[in-house]
């Protein structure tokens, strides 16, 4: 069972740049920047194991541009997606391989990744995953195995560097269980999130509610307004002191119908 890390980055000098990640697996990076190039390496991690890593320069920006780029040019049977501020357990790779022996059905495994958000787990066993978890989910969490999800990309309207700056996880997991793919959750800790500022998060302003209401409409044409509520009554805490509750709910359906606008077409 191989294993790729598909790391998606910016502006980085070369490949070395993984091993202050602690990938020791096989990894395809996608490196955002001033020039088109691929390499194919051979190199040794800084734990001296060797190492397959697919290199790819590129003038494209986008965050799901690149999670695409990513999956298309990986070869390996387990894939878990990363960003450049994840930083590897010892044991990631074991865990990861682990999960899938004992889950043979699931198309995806969803890990813990330690973060000041989520001190601890979802859950403090194994379960499936449904349209209401897959909500609470962040990108580098997120595993599968390459076969189970062709056909499936990342919707590149949304994430960092696109039109809507969010969102992107959600609308990809969404989409696999329409298609009737397995998610499961595991609550093993691969990684932890370095204490970096966001690229993309500058508060809840009005890019954030409207980038969330399309986020919504792209998910479910049916449910976009109850996410919506959802969203705007659970996470009023967060938000209160910055936006008025009426007007979150305002900007949301905004997004919403900015982007079934522009899909109807």
């Amino acid at each position: 069972m191989t294993l790729e890390v598909l790391l998606s980055a910016m502006g980085l000098s070369d490949e070395s740049y993984i091993d202050s990640l602690n990938i020791s697996s096989d990894a395809v990076v996608i490196n955002q920047c001033d020039r088109d190039s691929k390499e194919k390496l051979e190199r040794r991690s800084k734990k001296g194991k060797l190492q397959k890593v697919c290199y790819i320069c590129s003038k494209e920006r986008g965050l799901s541009k690149s999670r695409n780029m990513a999956i298309k040019n990986s070869e390996a049977d387990i894939c878990i997606l990363c960003d450049n501020d994840v930083e590897y357990t010892e044991d990631y790779e074991k865990i990861i391989r682990d999960a899938y022996k004992r889950h043979k059905d699931a198309d995806l495994i969803v890990f813990y990744i330690k973060r000041k958000e989520r001190l601890k787990p979802l859950s403090s066993k194994d379960k499936r995953m449904n349209y209401l978890s897959v909500l609470k989910i962040f990108s580098p969490e997120i595993s599968f195995k390459r076969e189970s999800i062709k056909g499936i990309n990342f919707n590149e309207s949304f994430g960092a560097g696109a039109k809507y700056i969010m969102g992107e996880e959600n609308i990809f997991l969404y989409d696999c269980l329409k298609q009737g793919k397995r998610i499961y959750y595991v609550p093993l800790k691969i990684a932890e999130l370095r204490e970096e500022e966001s690229t993309w998060f500058k508060g809840y302003d009005k890019s954030f509610f409207i980038s969330r209401g399309a986020n919504y409409a792209a998910m479910s044409k049916t449910f976009a307004g109850l996410l919506i509520w959802q969203f705007a009554i659970r996470k009023i805490k967060l938000y209160r002191d910055s936006m008025s509750p009426r007007r979150a709910i305002s900007l949301m359906y905004r997004g919403k119908r900015e982007y079934e606008g522009i899909h109807s077409r």
